[in-house]
């Protein structure tokens, strides 16, 4: 059952998507082709009028660097760059949001500003995780779950809160599966996996290091493996035999992990709603087991027995 996983697609300047494959590919990049990075995404306003000349020098790197740069994201050179930033920067202005609004969110805002700042960013980080998902990547990983023997699902922390309403919804339609977020119970689990079944890894960051190691376990044991990460450069998505990315930035007061729950949850339901979609009869008549069997411990409403 294993399943080849394609090469992640180049980014195209005008696919309105450069930025969120920046903060993707960051933490991977080499020293002075993430100095460029960090500076376009502190000012992507800036950045996408500045010269390459002078993104060179507020980088402190060169415009030789910078080219490198736009290379290492799949451009043709600099003019790319800027037209892929003011893509994307226009994109934003007419959903009518502010990129990098996050950072806006201080002690002394009043709780509607607040409330409005939330909104925005975490619609923002769910278009841009939908706009960035591969289609067919998603398509082969819900095959693999409907085909599967038994689902492992892997997770420390935030992570394996996410996965345990992820796990009892794809038990509930049919689907065999478990979540671990203890290292040994997961290794061991993993183990005993092989070609037929599949393991799901969860890591905002990609570098939690029990998630990593379980997830190496699952796909030396033969299971198809897939990463749900951040970032594409990160650990996990690099041993994983599919990745699926979310985009999401920290704000004030919510770390990485804090935010991307929206994101996160965006694609496991996708995955369950495919699988339930695929799997019609099974699931339909499973879900009204199971839904008859909690009804009991339902308090009744007004005016009914």
């Amino acid at each position: 059952m294993s399943l080849p996983a394609g090469p992640e697609p180049p980014v195209e300047a005008g696919s309105g998507q450069l930025l969120v494959h920046l903060r993707s590919v960051l933490p991977g990049l080499p020293g002075a082709l993430r100095q460029v990075g960090t500076v376009i995404l502190e000012d992507p306003g800036w950045a996408s009028r500045a010269t390459i000349v002078e993104l060179g020098e507020r980088s402190g790197t060169s415009p030789a660097t910078v080219t490198r740069f736009c290379r290492s994201l799949g451009l043709g050179g600099y003019t790319e760059l800027r037209v892929g930033i003011a893509t994307e920067l226009g994109r934003a202005d007419q959903a009518g949001w502010e990129v990098g609004i996050g950072a806006d969110v201080l002690p002394t805002d009043p709780i509607d500003r607040v409330l409005r700042t939330l909104l925005a960013v975490d619609l923002q980080a769910m278009h841009e995780t939908a706009a960035g998902l591969d289609v067919h990547t998603v398509e082969t990983v819900v095959d693999a779950l409907v085909a599967a023997r038994r689902v492992d699902f892997y997770g420390v922390g935030g992570s394996a809160a996410v996965l345990e309403d992820m796990q009892m919804r794809m038990h509930r339609i049919g689907i065999a599966s478990w979540r671990w977020s203890d290292v040994h119970n997961g290794l061991t689990s993993a183990a005993l996996l092989g070609p037929e079944d599949v393991a799901i890894g969860l890591s905002h960051s990609g570098r939690s290091t029990e998630t990593v190691e379980m997830l190496a376990c699952a796909k030396a044991s033969g299971a198809v493996t897939v990463a749900i990460t951040n970032f594409s450069t990160s650990p996990i998505a690099e041993l994983a035999d599919h990745q699926l990315c979310t985009s999401v930035r920290e704000t004030a007061y919510r770390s990485g992990e804090m935010s991307a729950r929206h994101s996160q949850f965006l694609v496991l339901d996708l995955l369950y709603l495919a699988v339930a979609q695929r799997t019609h009869e099974r699931a339909t008549a499973a879900f009204a087991e199971t839904a008859a069997a909690v009804a009991g411990h339902r308090t009744p409403q007004r005016g009914t027995s």
